[in-house]
């Protein structure tokens, strides 16, 4: 029996980073008694920095590694998220019927004691014609008013309204690296990894580095993207391909810059529906971030390059298209020996609900909490580990699968094929039948495998127009009448809301300014007052 004593994470970027402050984090890194945390990173791999979007669980994760908010907003170019606006997602463009719906971060409003208004909004409660989530979430008027989920008074990574961020990865990547080294005990290496060896038993004995020769750990963590270097080339842990439910493959991608400097940034993600995908349109600081996701079986990349440009208009000219590959999947053995995948190197569901970065939470969370203290434990903590990512996945996947194959979309193959019953998990089949007669419950959910709550469920589900029927129940909901008064309380709160809660673009300059004005107050030579 060996105590554990260092773990060496191969790749940088948001997995690589994120994995090693929140790991030092958690082992007390900063202790050379404890375990020791050391990353590698090439000089030669350069970062997208397209746009990023992400989960509410970023908040508590940047809260645990310590990372204040200003300085995070402004290394990051971060924006609040307070949502998803699906546009075209129901039906084509031009078609009768509404022409987007909402999908927010607030989970329904409920007063103690008080119905719950899904059941009563299915029945015709709710103010005529008005969308699930509008009428039990005051979420929907704020964003619609650019107002920020917070203000700037709140505590580091609290506000009234449930919210994530939008940022640039490259630069959040970048913050990552300075929190980690100087506040968490991280020790980087600046080395390219030419070669990896096993020991005897098949486990990893060492990386061998161009610049620092033999790099050598207890556990190997293999943040190296879609390559895989270490768990797919060298510990031969197999891919299982999901292409055959969701079908994206592709994006094309840009840095749009702002047309004036003022321009409002919405707090949400855009995401459009397209011929053969969808595109997502990120608001930055500075600039948007906006891609195609699409499906090669479906069309060309030529093709998708004209009906992306042609998305953004005039702000395309001059600027140079980015071409990504992927393919949506993950590793069942995430963890194999001495060897565990975070991010990309163990899987990867399309960007659609911006669960890339919450699956490297996820992963880093599981990893902290499962650590052995030795060796001998290694095996064991495989196997659970493996469980609860290949469980998250499925999950997953049957979410981001129901948003495609819903659509009443019939305009093009790729709509057509996503509505195909044989391109749909069976557990999704089989949740969708009973929600025909009964709306989503959180008993239909088992919460620790859960990335998504249950209103989550609900808002798609019934954004996307989704029909339960509860008119054979109707008698077994009786309260129509305090039903009603709640609804009309929530668009009450809204209004007041309105005029608590900043503008969003005022809030991150705000906040970005205490944060510069900060640290120049705390240079060297300047003469504090005190009372």
């Amino acid at each position: 029996m060996a105590r554990l004593k260092n773990v060496l994470i191969v790749g940088g970027g948001t997995a690589g980073w994120l994995t090693a402050c929140y790991l030092a984090k958690a082992v007390n890194a900063l202790d050379p008694r404890s375990v020791q945390v050391h990353l590698v990173e090439s000089p030669d791999i350069g970062l997208l920095g397209v746009g990023e979007a992400t989960f509410p669980s970023i908040r508590g994760t940047l809260a645990a590694i310590g990372l204040d908010e200003r300085r995070f907003l402004v290394g990051a170019t971060a924006t609040y998220k307070q949502g998803i606006h699906y546009r075209h997602w129901v039906r084509p463009p031009g078609t009768p019927g509404a022409d987007h719906f909402f999908h927010p971060f607030n989970a329904p409003s409920q007063r103690p004691g008080g119905p719950d208004l899904l059941p009563y909004w299915l029945l015709g409660a709710a103010p005529e014609g008005m969308p699930f989530a509008d009428a039990v979430s005051m979420q929907s008027t704020l964003v619609d008013h650019s107002r920020a989920p917070k203000r700037a008074r709140d505590s580091d990574y609290q506000g009234p309204m449930n919210h994530a961020f939008h940022f640039d990865a490259a630069c959040f990547a970048r913050v990552l690296a300075e929190h980690g080294q100087q506040s968490l005990g991280v020790v980087r290496h600046v080395a390219t990894v030419e070669r990896t060896e096993l020991d005897e038993t098949g486990a990893i004995a060492r990386v061998v580095t161009k610049e620092e020769g033999d790099l050598t750990a207890d556990l190997y963590v293999d943040c190296t993207g879609l390559r895989g270097m270490l768990i797919g080339n060298v510990m031969q842990s197999p891919f299982r391909s999901r292409a055959d439910v969701l079908f994206a493959n592709r994006a094309v991608a840009m840095q749009v810059p702002y047309d004036t400097p003022d321009t409002p940034i919405p707090s949400y993600t855009i995401s459009t529906a397209q011929e053969a995908g969808w595109t997502w349109d990120i608001g930055l600081q500075k600039r948007r971030g906006v891609g195609y996701v699409y499906s090669s079986r479906h069309t060309s990349d030529d093709r998708a390059e004209d009906v992306f440009r042609r998305y953004l208009g005039q702000a395309a000219e001059n600027l140079k298209a980015m071409h990504i590959r992927f393919e949506t999947g993950y590793r069942p053995e995430h963890w194999r020996k001495n060897c565990v995948a975070v991010g990309l190197a163990g899987g990867f569901v399309e960007p659609l609900e911006s669960t890339g970065i919450a699956l490297i939470e996820l992963a880093t969370y599981l990893l902290s909490h499962l650590l052995p203290s030795d060796t001998d434990g290694m095996e064991s903590a495989a196997r659970h580990f493996n469980d609860m990512m290949v469980a998250r996945y499925d999950r997953i996947i049957d979410f981001i699968k129901m948003h495609y194959c819903l659509s009443q979309r019939r305009d093009s193959a790729f709509w057509i094929d996503n509505a195909d019953p044989a391109t749909i998990p069976t557990t999704l089949q089989e949740k969708l039948a009973r929600w025909k007669h009964r709306p989503p419950h959180r008993l239909d959910f088992v919460t620790d495998l859960e990335m998504f709550m249950p209103c989550s469920w609900q808002y798609i589900l019934y954004g996307m127009e989704f029909k339960t029927d509860l008119e054979p129940m109707r008698s077994a909901y009786p309260h129509v009448a305090a039903a009603r008064h709640e609804f009309a309380m929530i668009q009450q709160a809204a209004i007041r809301a309105l005029d608590d809660l900043p503008d969003h673009r005022a809030l991150v300059e705000q906040m970005c300014g205490e944060h510069v004005r900060r640290g120049q107050s705390q240079e060297p030579g300047v003469v504090h007052a005190t009372a």
